[in-house]
């Protein structure tokens, strides 16, 4: 019999738990699908959150040749032949068939643009799913004509909703006694995975006695389980809850904690250039204006471990992890961005002032563009007033934290721009 997670994979959107920012009423996968036109996506997010049962339902929906390749396991010529196959198959249907890759962030440079021509030209419609940031690990082309959509962690109502939902629905465990005391473990090993979920429910309410009441508490999950505190599963739930701990050590300016995360990924066979990104990431998001010499650090760090390889690569990343957890703290970058992208989203596409324009043809000129323009290195300091924000808008969104770096930054802006930037 298939495993209970096979068993309660949904066919249609109605099904589908979770992603509602997705495939909810008036979302964008929603209204692809309804509409019968799906372009070529990436599906980016953790392990176990339907990244797999959503490309399958989309090509249920649309009655269309459903075609799935490994990373792991498929090379150039699978793909070329998967190809072919979808070629001959658009006799049958007006529908591009859907070549759905798992792991796609494994497939090599050249397996990717295998799939170039057949994307480009409708061939197939791809859909690829990753664990991974694709900008990290899908080639520029081809990452250029898919659109990336990211799946969440399955919340708690989410979990449980899924739960209830194979105690009543599935056929093996409708039939049995199940008394849910607790779901504290439950939630907790799944850790918003609902294949793990369902594993776990399926292995702690597996007896041979049919009449056999199950009582499920914290502690018959655990003991199941036998939970090794050591494992490392680099797939699933320890893999992200472990690389949390060691950004929110960094963040937490605990270089001893830090190096212990560090120490448990090496030591489970973490990629090192899954580390070293996440290293990039914490000394712009965190360290940021505080010590930009954090971004340099790390960087150089992710180079040089890429040269280097493993064992020494370890060194240079302890470097960076120590050095980035001992800086001084500011997301005041991360946040400017952030509230600026917020506002862009809430005004919509301002016009730039005429001043600030490029004036490259005579046409441009006589229409004002570029006119008034002030070119700071012609004033004394290199530096003079004028308006750079769209008519009509004053808002702040950098604003400096305080620590020595950003002092200076701020006192360098409120001698230049006043009481603009004293706040």
């Amino acid at each position: 019999m298939k495993p209970l997670a096979e068993r309660l994979r949904p066919t249609t959107l109605d099904g589908y738990i979770g992603q509602q920012h997705l495939v909810g009423e008036g979302a964008v996968l929603r209204r692809m699908i309804e509409s019968g036109r799906v372009a070529s996506f990436i599906l980016w997010g953790p392990p176990g959150v339907g990244k797999t049962t959503l490309a399958q339902i989309i090509a249920h929906t649309l009655e269309t040749p459903f075609y799935t390749l490994s990373a792991v396991t498929s090379g150039v010529k699978e793909v070329r032949e998967v190809i072919d196959r979808a070629k001959s198959g658009r006799f049958f249907s007006q529908v591009s068939p859907i070549l759905f890759i798992d792991e796609i962030h494994r497939f090599s440079k050249s397996q990717q643009d295998s799939l170039l021509g057949a994307v480009e030209q409708g061939v197939v419609t791809l859909i690829g799913a990753t664990t991974e940031n694709p900008s990290f690990e899908v080639i520029r082309p081809l990452l250029s004509r898919c659109a990336v959509y990211v799946l969440k962690s399955l919340g708690k109502d989410d979990l449980l909703q899924l739960m209830n939902r194979a105690l009543k629905e599935d056929i093996v465990l409708r039939e049995k006694k199940i008394d849910v005391k607790e779901t504290g473990a439950l939630l907790r090993y799944s850790g918003g995975d609902a294949r793990k979920l369902l594993n776990i429910l399926e292995l702690v309410t597996d007896t041979d006695t049919a009449d056999e009441e199950i009582v499920i508490t914290d502690q018959l999950v655990s003991e199941r389980l036998q939970q090794n505190p050591l494992a490392y599963d680099k797939d699933g739930e320890m893999h992200y809850d472990i690389i949390s701990a060691f950004i929110k050590s960094i963040r937490g300016s605990d270089p001893d904690g830090a190096i212990y995360w560090l120490a448990r990924m090496i030591e489970g066979g973490e990629d090192p250039a899954f580390i070293a990104r996440r290293l990039v990431i914490s000394a712009s998001e965190d360290i940021g204006l505080a010590n930009p010499n954090a971004l340099l650090l790390a960087n150089a760090a992710f180079d040089v471990v890429q040269k280097i390889g493993w064992p020494e690569g370890r060194i240079p990343l302890a470097e960076a992890t120590v050095y980035l957890a001992t800086s001084p703290k500011s997301n005041s970058a991360y946040m400017a961005i952030n509230d600026a992208m917020g506002f862009v989203r809430q005004t919509g596409n301002q016009p730039v002032p005429l001043h600030l324009r490029n004036a490259p043809t005579q046409l441009m000129q006589e229409l004002g563009y570029s006119e008034g323009y002030k070119y700071a290195h012609d004033y004394e300091g290199n530096f003079v007033e004028q308006q750079f924000l769209p008519d009509g808008i004053t808002q702040r969104f950098w604003h400096a934290q305080s620590n020595a770096q950003e002092d200076k930054l701020k006192a360098r802006m409120v001698q230049l721009w006043g009481k603009r930037y004293e706040s």
